[in-house]
């Protein structure tokens, strides 16, 4: 039972020592970099802000028919 515990911290030690590894930048370059995403990418679910969304070809073509006929 204590080579049971033993080695499952020993694994737990290893996984944190990975993490500790891991890259890491300073929470103000993360926050630069979200505002600078935020503020380049368009979408178009605010339309107050980026206008109206580009032609939509999966939109329904108004005028046009879609030839199904429902019995």
């Amino acid at each position: 039972m204590s080579e049971h515990k033993l080695r499952k911290i020993i694994e737990h030690n290893n996984r944190l020592k990975e993490q500790l590894e891991l890259p890491r930048i300073p929470m103000s370059q993360a926050c630069e970099s979200l505002i600078s995403f935020t503020q380049s990418t368009k979408d178009y679910l605010l339309p107050s802000i980026w206008g109206p969304p580009p032609h939509d070809p999966f939109a329904s073509q108004a005028g046009g028919g879609c030839g199904c006929s429902v019995m």
